[in-house]
């Protein structure tokens, strides 16, 4: 179907006669101006006269440029876009303690932002048709990107924060709670906080069992990721000794706001057991959601405007000819 954006720009159509009308025609001798007194110029009925062919020309070009000016388009049928229906909120911590480099990723040693950043990049791109939102967390919580379809965008903005940005310690409460605030416009069903943190809350201003309390209240389930291995080897001044990088991460409080709003926990220490996590929380069951219908739009204005030059250029061309031929007789 083919619908035009600006129908009142027909009002232009008439513009050539009127102006025509309007505008009484100037004799050469007034038109132009001689040097020579007593010398003038002849009006001739055939210099002015055009072909009917360069006036059909000229009128089917100032029809295309209106027709082209109303902005015709082809508008499709409605498409219902797709989705899956489910709204997640991504938290991350990036607390000082996230650059500890106990995590092996593709054989190398990283550090535990590094190995999110990986994995969690690799289960944004899989969650085409989700809206997704990003929060990072250190000793205060802050939205970077709100939800949105853009994956691309949520995975640029997690690709491009940096450890210890939001502080050195870490506000889980906070974070829990700035998560559900933005998800609780949402449909119940579709609500879900993934929160992936290192460490124990020692920040911010509200519990985090207070925070998960919150959340059940509004129907939002976490999905809890403790990150870090147990096991790390550390050079001092009295040689090499096995620590555990791990010992602050808080397991029970992940554990119980987890089981709380009806998620799970997930005890991450390397990067295949942080990509186990994110794969079992994809498999989450989808929610139908109806979202707005969109109708393809596609632009066919440059076809009459193209239309118009082509026509006005031949018009021009066919006066000079016949000024050729006249001069040449």
């Amino acid at each position: 179907m083919i619908s035009l954006v600006w129908p009142w720009a027909a009002l232009a159509l008439p513009l050539p006669w009127i102006a025509r009308w309007l505008l009484p025609r100037t004799p050469p001798g007034r038109s132009l101006r001689l040097p020579f007194p007593g010398l003038a110029l002849q009006s001739s009925r055939m210099a002015q006269r055009r072909s009917p062919l360069v006036w059909l020309g000229l009128v089917l070009a100032w029809l295309a440029l209106v027709f082209a000016t109303m902005r015709p388009e082809w508008v499709g049928p409605p498409q219902a876009e797709r989705g899956s229906g489910r709204a997640m909120m991504l938290a991350v911590d990036i607390s000082g303690s996230m650059n500890t480099d106990d995590m092996r990723l593709a054989g190398h040693a990283v550090s535990r932002f590094v190995a999110v950043e990986a994995i969690a990049g690799d289960f944004l791109q899989r969650r085409d048709g989700d809206e997704l939102g990003l929060l990072l967390f250190g000793s205060q919580a802050f939205l970077v990107t709100p939800l949105t379809y853009d994956l691309n965008a949520v995975e640029q903005q997690l690709r491009g924060a940096t450890v210890g940005l939001a502080g050195g310690q870490t506000a889980i409460g906070d974070a829990i709670a700035v998560a559900v605030k933005r998800l609780s416009a949402l449909p119940q069903q579709a609500r879900v906080l993934i929160l992936l943190t290192d460490g124990v809350n020692n920040a911010g201003s509200i519990l985090p069992q207070d925070a998960a309390r919150a959340a059940k209240a509004e129907g939002v389930r976490i999905y809890t990721i403790g990150i870090g291995a147990q096991r790390m080897q550390v050079d001092d001044f009295f040689g090499s000794h096995t620590v555990n990088p791990s010992a602050d991460l808080d397991v029970g409080m992940l554990t119980d706001i987890a089981k709380q709003t009806g998620g799970r926990f997930f005890r991450a220490t390397d990067s295949r057991e942080l990509a186990a996590a994110y794969q079992t929380i994809a498999q989450l069951e989808p929610m139908p959601q109806q979202r707005p219908s969109l109708r393809p739009r596609h632009e066919l204005y440059p076809w009459p405007l193209g239309a118009a030059m082509l026509l006005w250029l031949l018009a021009a061309a066919g006066t000079q000819w016949r000024r050729g031929r006249r001069a040449g007789a």
